[in-house]
């Protein structure tokens, strides 16, 4: 009943609209409409029935195919294929022959190409052999004054200890002399008596050397009596204390750089309350940033108190001398080069040289033996390219040669050669040999009998190129590192304050060695500048924060009788 009463009503309503009348037309349309009414009415009757039948038409496909779409939505998904098909096909119809090429070059210093530039200049580097650089090589002098390094001995006695310091020197041979250069400096601050160092056995340098094997013990002990009290070990009353056990004695985790204030506020309390602790590591525990009174004993330990053990200085002279004897016609002169080109030092530095897919596959192995994961893990970007043009690549032999000799230095001058097991010495070595005959290493100067002692012992055999490198007319330095951070300084301690190291500038080694163009005089006056900035960088003073190992201070240890720290803590 209901439904049929709403029909009825909307039937009445449709009757109702119809029967109203519309709204009057605009008078001033009225007169066009009346003017064809009669004329158009039959075709545009005819013309909107057919016009309204193409387009019910076409909405009608529209709306079917939409639904399709719609009802088939995995459709959508392959659009964009079948549009990359598309594009495919289309561009396989074009012919690219007019488009232009964009051509990559590697950007200079990226590349290792020194074999190249050696073959290509060769000839000319050997007609060129009439310098002679040995004598002309150092020009400028010291010009702070009259060099004189006043590591002064303590005048007054000392005190009643404040208790024994015990720590564990880690690292190859100079990381191990940075600790106990640092280790006496603390212990003589805080009015401690130092324990002998005791030398870390690590995986890497496998040497099992004790401190007294590779320093004459004795001596170290007797130049530091007026300063620092050093006994070879821990007195037995203390030692009850602890059940004769060292790792029951407290140890010290101390940050690297901590500042000499830090053990006093720190260091010291523990010390007085224990009467012994232990430090371990040690290595680079203390800022180079200290008063007078720690630096001059750092420099006291480094270039008085720490002298090499009798085995060791004898076979050193012994070499220092040879190299003399095979240097007359440079009046004894000789030039000492420390080369980083061992497998390891390769490997570490990811760079890449001209053994092809072979040295890849070695280095790879190398590198994932000697440090597992850490240059495969995930994210990890290497660009051998970037490393070379920023001057961290290792040189090789040959480029050592090449720099040389565009030094100056003829192929009759003595090189002695401090290294360790050069990587692919035969390939690697041949073209320096042919660029210096007179090369030495303490492998051919001394026979195998006086060798077997330090054989096996890196450290041993590291302190024997020590010492032969300190007394060469010239030390040239290929890579960083402690070895030739501490020569440095040695050698301004000896020598007026001039160091008397060539440091070459690698990042402009790298464009050099990479110029296919270059000639070999233009080769040589660059390198001939290089040498000449050594020379006015070998008298640089001491700037703050900079090791006193690389640049002693007479300055600074003039002063530090004088100074407020000058004399030890004592004893409360």
């Amino acid at each position: 009943m209901q439904h049929h009463a709403y029909s009825r009503l909307g039937s009445l309503g449709g009757a109702a609209s119809a029967a109203a009348p519309s709204p009057p037309s605009s008078p001033r349309r009225a007169w066009g409409r009346k003017a064809s009414a009669k004329g158009a009415a039959t075709s545009t009757s005819r013309a909107a029935a057919g016009a309204g039948a193409g387009a019910g038409r076409a909405r009608r496909a529209a709306r079917a195919v939409l639904a399709a779409l719609l009802r088939r939505q995995a459709v959508f998904l392959f659009a964009p294929l079948l549009y990359v098909a598309a594009m495919l096909l289309y561009m396989g119809s074009v012919s690219l022959d007019g488009v232009p090429r964009i051509i990559s070059r590697p950007a200079p210093g990226s590349m290792y190409r020194s074999p190249q530039l050696y073959a290509r200049l060769r000839a000319d580097m050997d007609a060129d052999n009439a310098t002679d650089a040995l004598a002309t090589v150092w020009r400028h002098a010291y010009k702070g004054g009259v060099w004189q390094p006043c590591i002064r001995n303590n005048t007054y006695g000392l005190p009643e200890p404040n208790g024994y310091i015990y720590v564990e020197a880690n690292g190859g041979l100079n990381q191990q002399r940075t600790s106990i250069c640092n280790a006496v400096a603390v212990a003589g601050f805080l009015n401690a008596t130092l324990i002998i160092p005791n030398f870390h056995y690590h995986s890497i340098w496998r040497d099992p050397s004790k401190f007294s094997d590779i320093y004459d013990a004795d001596h170290f002990v007797q130049h530091l009596k007026n300063d620092v009290r050093v006994v070879d070990k821990v007195p037995e009353f203390i030692m009850e204390r602890f059940n004769h056990n060292m790792s029951n004695v407290f140890n010290f985790k101390i940050k690297a750089w901590s500042s000499i204030e830090y053990y006093r506020d720190v260091v010291l309390p523990k010390l007085i309350e224990e009467r012994l602790i232990r430090i371990s590591p040690f290595a680079n525990r203390l800022s180079f940033d200290a008063p007078p009174a720690v630096q001059r004993l750092r420099c006291l330990a480094n270039f008085e108190a720490l002298k090499f053990s009798k085995p060791i200085t004898a076979l050193s002279d012994t070499l220092i001398s040879r190299m003399r004897a095979k240097s007359t016609e440079n009046h004894g002169k000789y030039v000492a080069v420390h080369l980083r080109f061992e497998e390891d030092m390769v490997a570490f530095s990811c760079c890449v040289f001209d053994g092809g897919d072979e040295e890849k596959k070695e280095l790879d192995v190398a590198r994932e033996r000697g440090w597992r994961g850490k240059f495969t893990r995930p994210g990890r970007v290497i660009r051998p390219g970037a490393i070379r043009m920023n001057g961290k690549c290792p040189l090789t032999p040959l480029e050592v040669g090449l720099m040389l000799r565009g030094m100056g230095f003829s192929n009759n001058t003595s090189i002695y050669l401090a290294s360790g097991k050069i990587y692919k010495a035969e390939k690697n070595m041949a073209p320096l040999l042919e660029m210096f005959p007179l090369l030495q290493t303490k492998e051919t100067l001394a026979s195998d009998e006086e060798l077997a002692p330090f054989k096996n012992f890196s450290s041993r055999m590291a302190a024997i190129d020590y010492s032969v490198c300190v007394h060469s007319e010239v030390f040239v330095t290929t890579q960083g590192g402690n070895f030739p951070q501490f020569l440095l300084g040695h050698r301004r301690y000896l020598y007026g304050g001039h160091s008397k190291t060539i440091k070459p500038d690698k990042r402009r080694l790298a464009i050099l060695f990479d110029s296919p163009r270059i000639g070999w005089k233009s080769l040589r006056r660059q390198l001939l500048n290089m040498r000449s900035h050594s020379d006015s960088k070998g008298i640089q003073m001491k700037r703050a924060n900079e090791s006193i190992y690389s640049f002693p201070c007479p300055d600074c240890m003039c002063r530090s009788n004088k100074s407020e720290h000058s004399k030890p803590i004592q004893a409360r």
